[in-house]
Formats: C-alpha cells, structure tokens, sequence
C-alpha cells in the first residue's frame, strides 16, 4: 500500500494539479522578488543610518538566520495542519514582516528594520517548507525535479524584476529625500504594497480547492516512527543546499567589487550593478531550458553536468583576467538555475510521511546563504579577493559528487521502513 501511494501521491485529477501548479508560481515569483529586495535594502540602510559594512550585512545575516530558526518548526507545522494551511500562515507571517517596515521607517530604527526582516523573512521560511515539497509531489517522482525547476524559474524572474523596480521606487526616491534629510520613508509605500499583495494571496490560497497529498501527511491520532535524519541522500542533499545557496549568495555580493578590480574591468559601482541582471537573469533562462531538458535527462546526472561547468567557470574567473574571468563568473548564475529544485527534489525522493520534516532540514541548511559570504569575506581580506572564490569552487565540487553519488536512495533502508 505504501508503495503505491509513493508511485501516485496526490489524490486530485491531473486539472486540478496544474491549476494548483499555476497558482504556486505565483508564491515562487513573491518571494524571489522579496528575497532580491534586499540587495537594494543593504546600500540604502547603510547610507540612511551612516552603517559599516559589517553592520550593514547584518540585513543578510537576520534574513537568512531565520531559515536557520525557523525551518524545523515549520516542518513540525506542516507536517501536522497539511500543506495548504501552511501556505497560508506563511503568506500572513511574511505580511506582517513587510508591514512592520513602516514603523521602522517612522521610528528611523535599524533594529527595527532588522526584526522586520527576520520576521519577513520567517514567514517565507514556511512557505519554502510548504511550498517546495508540495510541487515535488504533485506528480510522478520521475518528473519532480523538472516541475519544480520550473517553479523555480519563476522565483529568478523576481528575483530579476526586482533590483529594477526597487532601485526605481526606493532608491531614486531616497536619492531625492537624502538632499534633504536622511530618511527612510522611501520603503514605506513599497512594502505596504506588498503586505496587501500577501493578504490577498492568502486568501486566495485559503479559498483554492488544492489537492490533498495522503502518502505525505500525517494523520491526527497516526504515530510516526523514525527520523527523516535516517535518510543519507536527504542529509548529503541538506549540505548540497547548503553550499548552493552560499556559493550564489556569496558570488552575487562579491560580483560587484570583482568587476571593479583593475585587472578584471575596472568598472565603476554603478557600471557593475548593471551586470548582476546578466547573473540573476541567467539563473531564470536556464531553469526554463532545465525544466524542459530533465523531462528527457536524469535529475542527478543534470546536477552534475552544471555543477562542473560551475567549478570550471570560477576556475577561470580565478586563474585569467579582463572580459574572460569577467564573464565567466557571471555565466555561473547560468549553471546555478537548476541546482536548488533539483537538490531539494531529489532529496525529498521516497521520504513519504517523513517529506515535511525533510523539507524543515532542507530550509534550515539555507542559513548557508549568511556564512558561506562571510567566510569568503574573510578569505579576500586575507588572500585577496579573485582568489577567495576557491570557496564557491570547492562548493560545487561537493554539487559534482551529490549529483553523481550522494543523491541516491538507500534502498536497504526503504524496505526496512515499508
């Protein structure tokens, strides 16, 4: 019995899961473009409350700790009121994190900005946790990477949209405030918007008729035995997420200052933001192609091949100089496009009753995305900064071996479990 409801998961006609597949892109896309946001946040904080860069980091390490907190007590909630209503309670969590933005603004109080994010940031931790495991399972196991890689294509178009229109409604609006007085009131409006934007998601997810998936959901008065932490490719997959998120966030933040560098571009600032849409945009091209591609190739093989053209990208980035270390960087964010839906799917494969908490331990191992950065951040202060990116190559190493190893089920351990 077991066996079959793992071959056929969601108790729902193949309609209805499209219509729910539809309706997910909508939060994939939300939470890239808030997630984003805050590469427009750091500049302007750190300007508005005269911030070092350490303190102004300090933006990226709340929002990224709070998958390090939050995510195992959203498996837990998942796992006990179903996906659905955790879709819910994440959109009205996130809500309140954006509309405590206008106080901090009024109050002019870092701090403040700072529990915003966290908070913010705890209620899209849920959706990750509710969200992500539930498209790997509205279908068969075979096409759950591919579903979700184009899931995920949706989350790098906000993440592509977003840096253009928060640097058009907060940052030209703050440049016009700062000739005056330092003010924070240019992310008032922005963020109320986006408040309502939730509310109204949440509802519309509350009203939805979504499929009910019974293999992965745990019945009221139904004991549960084992751990989720029993399963080698979920604990490997967890530090493959790890080193992903890491690796791109830390790509991402250094990119920048790579492109001023004498002997890669010399480029201005301003000049080089302009290129981070070549990054984040090329993640989003590339999930659409991957989405396409794994329906024919094999999720764990598809992981590898990127994760290898990865490594040998940075390795040229590191070893060369000028318009080649320059552009092979920024096609890395090609190859990252399909690494994080595949790890996850592939992680999460077979776990049944088991899925939410593994999805909690998946999200959790995002907390990646605040220390990767910083440890690279060290490395350039002390190796200086083309060479600090042997970190993000080592990181993709391990993404070669979970891809080609690491991600395979133990099958011994299934049949002791069924």
């Amino acid at each position: 019995m077991a066996a079959q409801r793992d071959s056929a998961p969601v108790q729902g006609t193949g309609r209805q899961n499209r219509l729910a597949l539809i309706s997910l892109t909508s939060l994939f896309f939300i939470w890239g473009f808030i997630t984003c946001l805050n590469d427009i946040l750091i500049p302007h904080l750190k300007a508005i409350f005269d911030l070092s860069y350490t303190q102004s980091m300090l933006v990226q390490f709340c929002f990224f700790g709070a998958y390090f907190l939050v995510s195992l007590p959203a498996g837990h909630l998942v796992k006990k009121v179903g996906y659905q209503k955790g879709i819910v309670a994440g959109l009205v969590v996130a809500a309140l994190g954006c509309l405590l933005f206008y106080p901090a603004a009024s109050m002019h109080s870092y701090p403040m900005f700072l529990s915003a994010l966290f908070v913010l940031a705890s209620g899209i931790t849920i959706l990750q946790v509710s969200a992500n495991p539930y498209v790997t399972l509205l279908g068969p196991a075979a096409s759950a990477s591919s579903r979700l890689t184009m899931t995920q294509a949706f989350n790098s178009l906000g993440t592509t949209v977003a840096p253009y229109l928060g640097g058009l409604f907060i940052l030209n609006e703050a440049v016009n405030a700062m000739a005056s007085t330092p003010s924070a009131d240019s992310v008032k409006m922005p963020y109320l918007i986006l408040t309502a934007t939730l509310l109204l998601l949440a509802a519309i997810f509350a009203w939805l008729k979504l499929p009910h998936i019974a293999s992965a959901e745990a019945e009221a008065d139904e004991v549960i035995t084992g751990s989720a932490w029993q399963y080698r490719h979920l604990v490997l997959g967890a530090v493959g997420i790890f080193v992903y998120v890491g690796a791109e966030v830390a790509i991402g933040s250094f990119m920048i200052n790579f492109f001023g560098e004498a002997n890669i571009a010399g480029l201005a600032e301003s000049d080089a933001a302009k290129y981070l849409t070549y990054y984040w945009g090329g993640a989003m091209v590339g999930r659409f192609i991957g989405a396409a591609v794994m329906q024919k190739i094999a999720a764990g093989k598809a992981l590898a091949f990127n994760g290898l053209i990865a490594a040998v990208l940075v390795t040229l980035a590191i070893v060369t100089s000028g318009a080649l270390a320059m552009w092979a960087l920024l096609l890395v964010g090609l190859c990252n496009s399909i690494m994080f839906p595949t790890i996850f799917s592939l992680a999460l494969n077979r776990l049944g009753k088991h899925t939410s908490q593994g999805a909690g331990i998946l999200c959790l191992a995002i907390v990646g995305g605040a220390i990767v950065p910083l440890v690279q951040g060290m490395l350039a202060d002390s190796m200086g900064l083309q060479l600090s990116f042997i970190l993000p190559l080592l990181c993709y190493g391990f993404i070669v071996y979970y891809g080609l190893r690491g991600a395979k089920v133990n099958e011994t351990l299934l049949k002791e479990q069924a």
